[in-house]
This record gives structure tokens, C-alpha cells and sequence, in this order.
């Protein structure tokens, strides 16, 4: 289905001119965090539940435009564009604006997110494999060849933190039977940050042998 289709329209924006107990009402019936506001009927941007809340009940929206958020997303761009730009304004609606800046409606945070759910990342089964290296060591074409290199294949993978110069993988692979992946990732320099079960046992049964070495060599 293309994401054009999950546009809805049945919020249009609010008028500027309109009294800020409109909106006040409005979130009272909604459950979304932001409303969308318009002027001569142009887009213009967003305001926060938060911030209409806070505002004079008898005044008119546009004393309060300064508090307004211009975000929103074009309607040709792709899902993972719209689901940073929820990401980034901390919003649960997000308004789809044409070529022609013309107000087209809005995306809801939950139907996008339920297209990121359909991937094979999550919809597939396989196991899931975090690992860290330095920012300049690692490659994302490293990472697919020692996964591929052991008989599996990567369903995805994304940077899932950038921390004191080191990046944090997270992989997901169509072969639950990892220890032999992830030994080869350790092989070249990556720490292992959560792996397979099986390789959570297997180091403790190490940890417990090495001890039981140490206590024989008393």
C-alpha cells in the first residue's frame, strides 16, 4: 500500500484567528499531542497539548504563534523519513504537506510504526545480535560478511547508538544457531552486548570451569 494512503484528513487545522478555548476543547477529544494551525488557510505549523493548556482560554490562538512548530513531512517522502520526523519532534501526528505546501492531512504515529512492525526484521524469525566497535573500525559490509560468511543472512540491521566514539549494532539473522557468528564477531574486535542465549550458557559454563581450574591448581 503506498504511505500516501494512510494520509487522514479528518482533523483540518485550526484558524489563527480562532479563540485558543477552541483548541483547548478539541485536545480535550483528541488523543493526539499536537493539532496543526493554519492562517489564510496556509499551513503554518503545530501546537503542543502542553503549550495550549498554559494558554489564556479567552484569547485568540495567533497571540500564542511563537509557540508554534513548524514540522512536518512532504507526501513523497519514504516511511523511515516520517517515522525520524516523529522521532525528532516527539509527536504522535505529523502533517503531510504537497509540492505546493498545500495541508494535504496528517500521519498517525502508530500506523507508521505498524509498517516498520511488517519488515522482515521483526516478521521474520531469527535471533537478535548487538555489538559494538570503535567508529572508525566498524562497516556495516564487515558486519554482513562475517554474518554471511557463516551460512546466514542479515534481515536488517541499524545503528542503535553512537556513544564516546564507539557504535552500537543491532542485527538481526535469519539463524537462531548464532555461537559460531558470534564468536567470528569477536574475532574481529567487536563486543558482544546481547547475543544468543546459547552463548550466555556456554560463557558461563567457561566462567564456572575456568573457576573450577583455579580452585584444582590451590
Amino acid at each position: 500500500m503506498p504511505l500516501s494512503e494512510y494520509i487522514i484528513n479528518d482533523i483540518r487545522p485550526i484558524a489563527i484567528k480562532s479563540k485558543v478555548k477552541q483548541a483547548q476543547e478539541l485536545f480535550s477529544q483528541l488523543t493526539y499531542s499536537h493539532i496543526p494551525i493554519e492562517k489564510d488557510g496556509v499551513y503554518i505549523g503545530c501546537l503542543s497539548e502542553t503549550d495550549v493548556h498554559c494558554f489564556d482560554s479567552d484569547k485568540t490562538l495567533d497571540q500564542y504563534v511563537y509557540a508554534a512548530e513548524g514540522f512536518h513531512v512532504w507526501r513523497h517522502n519514504i516511511w523511515l523519513d516520517v517515522l525520524e520526523a516523529f522521532a525528532q519532534n516527539d509527536s504522535n501526528i505529523m502533517p503531510v504537506l504537497d509540492d505546493k505546501n498545500n495541508y494535504l492531512g496528517y500521519y498517525e504515529l502508530n500506523d507508521i510504526i505498524s509498517l516498520f512492525n511488517d519488515t522482515p526484521f521483526f516478521s521474520e524469525p531469527g535471533g537478535i545480535l548487538i555489538v559494538e566497535k570503535g567508529y572508525n573500525d566498524y562497516s556495516f559490509s564487515e558486519a554482513s560478511q562475517i554474518v554471511e560468511t557463516n551460512n546466514a543472512k542479515m534481515l536488517g540491521a541499524f545503528v542503535s547508538k553512537i556513544e564516546n566514539d564507539v557504535v552500537q549494532l543491532t542485527i538481526k539473522i535469519n539463524n537462531t544457531g548464532m555461537n559460531e557468528i558470534i564468536q567470528a564477531f569477536r574475532r574481529y574486535g567487536y563486543n558482544i552486548i546481547s547475543g544468543h542465549q546459547e552463548d550466555v550458557f556456554l560463557k558461563n559454563l567457561k566462567d564456572r570451569s575456568d573457576y573450577l581450574n583455579k580452585y584444582l591448581n590451590l
